[in-house]
């Protein structure tokens, strides 16, 4: 919130300054509509999955301002989950990219992660208990670079999991054929792949 404060602030002051105008825009549909910038945009209507270090949100976007909320996290969100768990294994933050960097040497077979919520009817997530898994396995063992890798790849996998399972669940329901992702894990190179 803080950070939203100030940036409006700065935009505001802005504004001022120059003598233009300043058009306020709720920051998830900014999330939810930044895949518009690409080229070419995609088209609507469309499942998005909005995934951020706050937010996890499986959305039906039939146009601008046009939105059906489909599903969404009970705890934490995805992102919040990847910088807690890189946190434990001690990576800077934002830990999701250096998580992300780190699983990329590991074994994603080594440990047996839960995929909270995988085979629940609805598209709500939950992460606070994968989390609470990797904080156990940090626990148990003595950690050295391979362990921190598998632990890493082992997490990540279990997130990729269940946020590719809701999508092609969301997909279905909605008989949508396109999936947009967007938000900072959206660059997670597992979720893109």
């Amino acid at each position: 919130a803080g950070a939203l404060l100030v940036g409006a602030s700065v935009a505001a002051g802005l504004g001022l300054a120059l003598g233009r105008p300043v058009v306020g825009v709720h920051h998830l549909e900014g999330h939810l509509l930044s895949p518009l910038l690409a080229d070419p945009p995609p088209e609507f209507p469309f499942v998005a999955l909005l995934v951020s270090g706050g937010h996890t949100q499986l959305m039906a976007v039939e146009g601008v301002g046009r939105y059906a909320l489909l599903g969404e996290t009970v705890d934490d969100a995805a992102g919040e989950a990847f910088d807690k768990t890189a946190s434990l294994l001690g990576l800077d933050y934002p830990g999701g990219p250096a998580l992300s960097r780190l699983a990329a040497t590991g074994n994603a077979r080594r440990f047996a992660f839960p995929r909270p919520m995988i085979a629940s009817e609805d598209l709500d997530f939950s992460f606070s208990g994968l989390k609470t898994a990797a904080l156990h396995c940090v626990r148990k063992h003595a950690l050295d670079d391979a362990l921190r890798a598998d632990i890493a790849a082992s997490f990540q996998a279990a997130v990729v999991d269940v946020l590719a399972a809701k999508c092609l669940r969301a997909l279905e329901a909605t008989g949508m054929s396109r999936l947009v992702v967007a938000g900072g894990v959206g660059a997670n190179s597992a979720l893109r792949e």
